[in-house]
């Protein structure tokens, strides 16, 4: 690939069509090119990708300049971030899990920035501060990316994460005392940490060059021991692979302290597994899964078997159990096999085996023996999502959440040997479930694949062909749209929009099939579900084109960027939200070459490189075209899907788009990709994109 480069900056304004009364800073153009497979191709905004340069930085202002300025227009703007912020202010509990006997949850109080840590000792104590996140930073911006307590409970080893950025540091506090402890620990991305004995398992890559930290390509991560006390320094290497530069690594210890496992990725899919038996000083690693051919997650050891999680054979999943002395895959044994729906999660709490399915997008829960036998169904509340399961494999106490588009989140308690379920916290969010309806509907897609369709509205809704309305989607990395409830929607909702999510392909609602059927030379499929499902809600009259809006984010917005440049007239507002979307190089930056088993590489293959230019957004972009009011969404800190996406693409669009239509970027400082974001941030980014939102719909919302 041959890059020529010539770039001039500078910053002029350039008049929009009068009908937008908007001006956009024009974007200087750099004569860049590169070349795949005899193909040239132009990439006139490269400057924009150096994110530390004043030319960059001078350009993020003058784009937040225009976009502030339009939003400050909006008449409802101010009210809807009151009704947010009111709707935001009510207590929020995590669910609790157990160790050492006592009892740990997170709770914010309402406008918290970060939600705060707590123990008590039984569950009538009152509850205590253990590590409150919002005295880490003055902004709310650093916040609690995970936690690990020691074997004993003595030691709390915590990651946290600064200005939305993936990079994560960990510190040690000592329990009893609240002391933090010298230790710490950098350039660990998102791996978490692991107990066994006076330390702790965790993987870290090296020092990135200064001024690259968040845009610079991470390679040869490796597994290390940290031991309390000392320097990250003298911290000892336990894996490593010298040989292949761009795959991750990840350490897990057994609760019991036996086993090391640790996972081994290329991508996002498929993983290695090795195993070491850590009662053996001199041991070695033991491989249980050659290559990168299934997934497979560790779940726990029981009476000396080790019970795994693998779509190994079972695209839908399955579970296996494991005997140490004869740990090749071969020689595995099913516990329990796979069935029509996903088997999604397993957990093994009071000498029982508690599986977790998805039908459908929603999710089922039953209780197995050892065996595998099937003794009971744990009745949830109705058709929703369940998460933050935990317990212990000796104890029948167990917690879980349960929620859905209109059931907001609520903590239960669990008896896995009653097999009942009471309420142990609700929610109370200023919001009447009984005034919506939920409904899920199934529409066929371009080439007759049936898909869900999650259609949320307030009681009363006729559908005339006129009601404002917000499709979501997402569609890659096996990754499942579950029903979930947001009081960010709720003013949406209450003015007569209607909320869909799309369960399309690409995704993991149906298993590894439904994933594969969305991913690589079928990527497109991925986009015609989307653009069928917005076909499906004008057809039957829920809304038209002048009052459909689309959102997505991450893979979500390179669906959305994808979505617009293929049907611009079929959408009258879009969000693509910390999106990828320049497709020939993603794989360059930070970690995005861990994405390749979805999207593929541009390097590659003439035919790959050919089928990635014919969906990227940025490449997709035509003079003249009227496209939707669009709303290009991102963090300066975003080193999972850099920034410089969304700036190139939102600097092509304002270049090429008629005019008639607004396209904004919205640039958030200290932000990165939505983890860990101040609930202050979030108020106000989602005031923002609902208020643009709205006022393009043609909606004229009443707050007090």
């Amino acid at each position: 690939m041959k890059h020529l480069i010539s770039i001039s900056i500078g910053m002029i304004l350039l008049s929009a069509c009068s009908s937008s009364k908007i001006t956009y800073p024009e974007t200087a153009k750099g004569n860049v090119i590169d070349t795949y497979f005899g193909v040239q191709v132009k990439d006139p905004y490269r400057w924009l990708e150096n994110d530390t340069s004043a030319a960059t930085a001078d350009w993020v202002k003058a784009e937040n300049k225009v976009t502030y300025d339009y939003l400050s227009k909006i008449p409802f703007r101010t009210g809807l971030k009151k009704r947010l912020s009111e709707l935001t202010n009510y207590q929020r509990y995590t669910s609790l899990f157990k160790k050492n006997g006592q009892y740990f949850f997170y709770k914010n109080n309402g406008l918290q920035n970060q939600s705060v840590l707590y123990r008590q000792k039984s569950l009538t104590d009152k509850p205590e501060v253990l590590l409150d996140p919002n005295t880490l930073s003055t902004d709310g911006t650093v916040a609690l990316a995970s936690i690990a307590f020691s074997k004993d409970g003595k030691y709390l080893g915590y990651c946290i994460a600064r200005s939305g950025s993936d990079w994560n540091e960990i510190f040690v506090m000592d329990v009893e005392t609240k002391k933090l402890l010298s230790d710490h620990i950098r350039w660990s991305k998102s791996s978490g940490i692991s107990w066994q004995d006076n330390g702790f398992y965790y993987s870290a890559f090296e020092t990135p060059e200064a001024g690259k930290e968040y845009s610079t390509k991470n390679e040869y991560e490796k597994v290390y021991y940290h031991t309390v006390g000392q320097a990250q320094a003298d911290d000892k290497v336990i894996y490593e692979d010298k040989q292949h530069a761009l795959r991750e690594c990840y350490a897990r210890v057994t609760d019991d302290e036996k086993y090391l496992f640790i996972s081994i990725t290329e991508t996002t899919t498929g993983n290695g597994l090795l195993m070491k038996d850590l009662s053996k000083p001199t041991g070695e690693f033991v491989e249980l899964t050659p290559g990168f051919d299934s997934d497979n997650s560790v779940v726990d050891d029981v009476d000396g078997k080790i019970y795994i999680l693998t779509n190994w054979k079972a695209p839908k999943q399955r579970l296996m159990e494991v005997d140490p002395s004869k740990p090749n895959r071969e020689n595995w044994k099913e516990i329990i096999p796979e069935s029509e729906n996903v088997l999604e999660g397993v957990s093994i709490i009071g000498g029982k085996i508690l599986t977790q399915y998805m039908k459908d997008a929603r999710h089922l829960l039953y209780g197995y023996d050892l065996t595998g036998k099937k003794i009971y169904e744990v009745q949830l509340p109705g058709l929703g999502t369940l998460s933050e399961l935990s317990g212990d494999k000796n104890d029948n106490e167990a917690f879980y959440s349960f929620t859905s588009y209109t059931y907001p989140p609520t903590i239960y308690r669990f008896d896995a040997d009653k097999n009942t379920s009471a309420v142990f916290h609700k929610d109370e969010v200023s919001f009447r479930p009984e005034d919506y309806v939920s409904e899920q509907v199934f529409y066929t897609g371009k080439d007759g694949t049936k898909i869900p369709l999650s259609i949320t509205y307030k009681k009363g809704m006729i559908k005339n062909g006129e009601n404002p309305l917000m499709l979501y989607g997402y569609g890659g990395f096996n990754i499942s749209m579950n029903p979930s409830f947001s009081v960010s929607r709720i003013p949406f909702l209450e003015n007569g929009g209607i909320y869909v999510v799309a369960n399309i392909r690409g995704g993991g609602e149906y298993g590894e099939a439904w994933h594969l059927a969305g991913t690589k030379m079928h990527k497109q499929n991925v986009f015609d579900d989307f653009i069928s499902a917005a076909e499906y809600l004008i057809r039957e009259k829920y809304t038209s084109a002048k009052k459909l809006a689309i959102d997505g984010g991450s893979n979500g917005g390179l669906l959305i960027g994808a979505c617009m440049t293929q049907r611009p007239e079929l959408f009258a507002v879009a969000v693509p939200e910390v999106g990828v979307l320049d497709m020939l190089r993603y794989h360059k930056f930070t970690i995005g070459w861990s994405w390749t088993s979805d999207y593929g590489n541009s390097e590659e293959s003439k035919e790959m490189f050919e089928y990635l230019k014919g969906y990227s957004p940025l490449h997709n972009v035509k003079a003249g075209v009227k496209y939707p009011a669009t709303f290009v969404m991102t963090g300066d800190h975003d080193d999972r899907v850099v920034p410089a996406h969304s700036f190139k693409f939102a600097a092509t669009l304002q270049a090429a788009n008629d005019g008639t239509n607004p396209t904004l970027i919205r640039i958030d400082s200290k932000a990165g990709h939505g983890a860990g974001k101040p609930i202050g941030k979030i108020i106000d980014a989602q005031t923002d994109m609902w208020a643009f939102v709205m006022y393009n719909l043609g909606m004229k919302p009443l707050f007090k």
